[in-house]
């Protein structure tokens, strides 16, 4: 991965891990899909290996991104999935050529037909569906930081996971508390 660019927000779930290419959504907003390059990239670390990417390709899949976010915002909430948001995640979904295949240790992997960009975003899609479904174990939630608010997909044993990443934003609140009531509490004379 290159240098100049800003790390990437890795997790385990496919979809929300997309979304995670635009951090910081409530604040400063950071790219971290700057470039096409970028986001091939970003989908060889998932195993979704293209042979390139144009800069209209990168638009589909911040399209993608941004229907993917808003989606699992609205079902976080309890809010209806916006309509246009669906068509989007359901027209990548039956875009694509991708199988699955099942590797000899037993896991599922994706095998991209013509290792294109739209394959890869296929993939994506399908993964959200899959979550916004209701077909996986665990819970869409939001980021507590206020400036984040980035969807999630909560698996831990109570659901009631708070941050999106405690790497970051976890810790970065912790901070905050920490510091908030070291100024509050007095300094023992001496």
């Amino acid at each position: 991965m290159r240098a100049e660019f800003p790390d990437f927000r890795l997790g385990t779930v496919l979809a929300t891990s997309f979304t995670a290419t635009l951090t910081e959504r409530q604040g400063e907003p950071v790219e971290r899909i700057p470039v096409p390059e970028r986001l091939v990239d970003w989908l060889a670390v998932y195993g979704l290996a293209v042979d390139s990417c144009t800069p209209a390709q990168l638009g589909l899949a911040r399209e993608l991104r941004e229907s993917v976010h808003a989606a699992a915002t609205a079902a976080a909430t309890g809010s209806p999935l916006p309509a246009s948001a669906v068509r989007v995640l359901n027209d990548h979904s039956t875009a694509g050529r991708a199988a699955a295949v099942l590797t000899p240790e037993g896991e599922r992997q994706w095998h991209l037909t013509s290792a294109s960009v739209e394959d890869a975003l296929s993939v994506i899609a399908a993964d959200a569906i899959g979550i916004l479904s209701g077909e996986r174990d665990g819970k869409l939630a939001l980021c507590a930081s206020p400036t984040c608010r980035a969807a999630f997909f909560d698996t831990s044993q109570s659901r009631t996971r708070k941050w999106c990443d405690m790497n970051t934003c976890g810790n970065r609140q912790k901070k905050a508390r920490f510091h908030a009531k070291q100024r509050k509490s007095p300094t023992p004379a001496e």
